[in-house]
């Protein structure tokens, strides 16, 4: 993520200029621009130190005129896109001055929060899953034969799932500290890119190394589309909701359906891994399991806590207020919520019992350790209150921080 790593040093710039007084409220761009200049005198180049680069510039300066930039352009020609640096080789062949490096966009690497995160996805996918392969959860030797792919594709996907997080924050109306204004004015700059980012092919180099593992198939690269169809549909319906704009429930049902697509990755993976074929049984079964358990989820987040409204992420009780308003939005989710149930038990009958009763028993089990009271596949359901004015909401939890 080489575009992530240089937005992060330009934010950081923009900070320290906006500490030393450099920054222009009313212009975005000069600010850029300037914090771009001085990310590029900090850069290592051969044995010029600072004072040698200012004494440079010093000179230089003002032998540069608009006619001279003009002439240049048509020596120079730069990509569309927003990259701030194009990397070359040195004729000299010194490695210390703008180094050729690896283009990281082609590579497929994760941080470690993206790992952190990933975790209880990983966890829960190993206890609910691998019944379904005939895997035991207690034998670590099978255990971790499957799970350094499984991790490390699940934590890329998390660290994809946080720009696309990045991009829906909103920042905070009515804060008028200079932290927050400087906020608002750098959101526009990483939002557009970390959006250009995400639909630009961002599952490519993840691809990359599942293929060169032999494990890729068709079926896996469509649940990767899924997953980029529905992080644009997150960020359609999410925009459209502070924009007070109008949504549909096809988008929303769409949104939600897609939503696990990660689970369906990892689940064919494992199929692949262990050299069977897919259970198209199992696989359907699955699909509805997870409609019920995201909106589970999306229920049980909102009753103990609404930070998707504050941070502006998708969340179906939320989507269905905005659609059928406050007092219709819980009987249309739950007629929803009692058709999904009826295709799950008539799926649930036509598993093996013994995989059927396992499976019923760890749904009790996730259900216990998660504290949740807003229900699942096996038990009740309870939708909580519904937020009738979101900039309300947010206006007030504002006043009491």
């Amino acid at each position: 993520m080489e575009e992530l790593r240089k937005l992060e040093q330009l934010h950081t710039t923009l900070t320290f200029m906006q500490s030393h007084n450099f920054v222009r409220s009313s212009s975005l761009d000069s600010n850029r621009f300037i914090a771009n200049l001085v990310l590029l005198l900090l850069q290592p180049c051969g044995e010029l130190n600072l004072d040698m680069k200012f004494r440079l510039l010093s000179e230089y300066l003002p032998k540069i005129s608009v006619s001279f930039l003009e002439e240049a352009s048509q020596w120079v020609r730069f990509e569309t896109d927003e990259r701030d640096y194009q990397e070359v080789n040195d004729p000299s062949g010194k490695k210390d001055c703008l180094p050729l490096q690896i283009n990281h966009e082609e590579v497929a690497m994760v941080g470690l929060e993206a790992m952190e995160r990933a975790n209880s996805t990983l966890e829960d996918f190993c206890r609910s899953y691998f019944m379904f392969h005939g895997v035991d959860i207690d034998s670590p030797l099978m255990i971790f034969e499957y799970f350094p792919v499984l991790a490390f594709t699940e934590s890329y996907i998390y660290q994809l799932d946080g720009l696309n997080e990045k991009i829906l924050s909103i920042p905070t109306e009515g804060d008028t500290s200079l932290a927050k204004e400087f906020e608002k004015m750098n959101y526009q700059c990483w939002a557009g890119t970390f959006a250009n980012m995400l639909e630009k092919d961002p599952f490519r180099p993840l691809l990359n190394v599942l293929e060169l593992r032999g494990l890729l198939t068709d079926r896996i690269r469509e649940e990767f589309r899924s997953g980029e169809e529905y992080w644009a549909l997150e960020r359609k319906l999410c925009c459209a909701l502070t924009h007070k704009m109008e949504i549909s429930i096809k988008d929303v049902m769409r949104a939600i359906h897609l939503k696990s697509f990660d689970y369906r990755v990892l689940n064919l993976l494992l199929y692949q891994l262990r050299g069977q074929e897919v259970n198209d049984l199992h696989m359907e079964f699955l699909s509805v399991s997870e409609f019920l358990v995201e909106i589970s989820d999306d229920l049980f987040k909102w009753t103990v806590s609404v930070d998707d409204v504050l941070e502006n992420n998708f969340n179906i009780l939320r989507m269905f207020v905005k659609i059928y308003g406050p007092s219709t939005a819980p009987a249309m989710l739950a007629k929803n919520i009692t058709d999904a149930e009826e295709r799950y038990d008539n799926l649930l009958k036509t598993l093996d019992p013994q995989l059927s009763s396992k499976y019923q028993r760890r749904c009790e089990e996730a259900t216990k350790e998660g504290g949740k009271v807003s229900g699942n596949p096996l038990g009740t359901w309870s939708i909580p209150p519904v937020i009738v004015n979101e900039d309300l909401y947010r206006s007030n939890c504002l006043n009491t921080e």
